[in-house]
């Protein structure tokens, strides 16, 4: 497999891994996960630099998608915690007077 097409790859991955979160599907979010990066450890074994510019391109793409998952995955986690706060009505209090003194 070419590394063009090993990006390609990842690129999917991440696409499956996207939708994956969209539809709070745990099962396919685990398989998408591990098979991106079982790509990306493959794309990491290999050790023909340098990038080409379609290389390039598609790893800037790949890092984008990535990206916009870290996101996803922190609103996610946001929500569920400011849920959980207002159902136990007890904030977590990262600075007090108390601790600073």
């Amino acid at each position: 497999m070419s590394r063009t097409d090993a990006l390609k790859a990842v690129i999917a991955s991440l696409e499956t891994e996207l939708a994956a979160l969209k539809r709070f599907d745990i099962d396919a979010l685990a398989a998408a996960t591990a098979e991106k990066e079982t790509r990306i450890g493959a794309l990491a074994a290999r050790n023909d630099n340098p990038l080409s510019d379609e290389e390039r391109a598609l790893a800037e793409q790949a890092m984008r998608l990535n990206e916009t998952a870290r996101v996803y995955v922190n609103l996610m986690s946001a929500n569920v915690k400011q849920r959980l706060e207002t159902l136990t009505g007890v904030r977590p209090v990262a600075y007090s007077a108390a601790r600073a003194a």
